[in-house]
């Protein structure tokens, strides 16, 4: 358990393709490639018309809520899970916030604006970053947790998950990358029977609206309420509106199905070309089961700089609490890509022993 600072909670894998990195391999942000399809611009195209007046969202909180199954005050549409982060720290009163790590961080970075003292539970490479729910302080009154979660790509067991849970207790369960993963094994999307229950989902991954800004909350009534009330007015612009209806409908959900299998292919592939680099010292987190793996590798910054010249942007690891500066996290891309960036690791590895 730590309470400090630590790293640098906002540094993001857009990062290592600014600038001089535009021109590289993007294997740094966990952005389906090829996307947004056209089918889906075309209806983000169609919104523009109606830009001169305020943004409604109620057709499409309605979609989210029949997407999963719940009335619509159990859904708050969000400017990307980041906002829903900021919102609950800036709404719920609560005394002692844990975030479980290696984990995405910015809602640590968002309860640490809003004046909270932050504690971590830093899950250990030893055992493969598994979650031990005994390891959460029994007076934590809010924990939040990843899953699957970045950057570990480890998709924690639904019934772990739900151990968290207690009276007075706020138990967020970030699945920004769940429609990734084949079947949304160990969803809790749609639960109403977990107290305490709020979990964020993000359309920005699978469909590459990251600069749309695309995300919703779904929670009890009353924890709604109480995020809605610290968001601004029309806090989801007429395009991400019109995004989000396009996202949940059967047609989408068919096709994110069809991807999160493609991906999961891609990335067996990735980890057999990976198996072979074993003898360089690389190891993998795993089993792997987000749209991107987490490698060990000796002296990963003189590597990653490397691969860079090799034209390849992977992200750093050791911005995230828990991990150190020999981590690297890659997303899964498709096949001939993958196999040219583990040719570029092999030689930049060779060159390091």
């Amino acid at each position: 358990m730590r309470t400090e600072a630590g790293p640098d909670l906002r540094h993001h894998g857009d990062a290592e393709v600014r600038d001089a990195g535009a021109g590289l391999v993007d294997l740094a942000v966990n952005v389906r490639a090829d996307t947004p399809p056209r089918w889906l611009r075309e209806e983000i195209a169609a919104s523009l018309s109606a830009l001169a007046a305020y943004p409604d969202g109620r057709a499409a909180r309605a979609a989210v809520a029949r997407r999963h199954g719940l009335p619509v005050e159990r859904v708050l549409l969000t400017a990307g899970a980041a906002e829903a982060f900021v919102l609950l720290a800036r709404a719920l009163e609560v005394r002692r916030p844990v975030v479980v790590h290696p984990q995405f961080t910015e809602p640590e970075a968002a309860l640490r604006d809003a004046g909270h003292a932050v504690e971590r539970v830093l899950l250990s490479a030893r055992d493969g970053f598994r979650l031990d729910p005994a390891a959460v302080p029994e007076d934590a009154d809010l924990v939040i947790v990843g899953n699957p979660t970045n950057p570990t790509s480890v998709l924690h067991p639904a019934g772990a998950l739900t151990q968290l849970a207690r009276p007075g207790r706020t138990l967020v369960v970030d699945e920004a990358f769940m429609d990734a993963v084949p079947g949304e094994r160990e969803a809790l999307a749609g639960r109403t029977d977990v107290p305490g229950l709020v979990v964020l989902r993000s359309l920005t991954k699978t469909w590459g609206l990251a600069g749309l800004r695309v995300g919703y909350v779904l929670a009890p009534p009353e924890t709604v309420t109480a995020l809605e009330r610290a968001q601004p007015l029309w806090p989801v612009s007429t395009p991400a509106l019109a995004a989000t209806r396009a996202c949940v409908a059967p047609r989408a959900l068919a096709e994110a199905a069809h991807a999160a299998h493609r991906t999961a292919a891609d990335r067996t592939h990735l980890l057999t070309g990976l198996a072979q680099l074993v003898p360089h010292g690389v190891k993998v987190t795993g089993p792997a089961e987000a749209p991107f793996v987490l490698l060990e590798v000796p002296d990963a910054p003189r590597v990653r700089h490397r691969l860079r010249e090799l034209g390849y942007a992977v992200r750093r690891g050791d911005t995230f609490p828990g991990l150190g500066p020999d981590w690297l996290r890659v997303a899964v891309r498709d096949r001939t890509t993958m196999a040219g960036f583990v040719e570029a690791l092999g030689t930049a590895l060779a060159q390091e022993d």
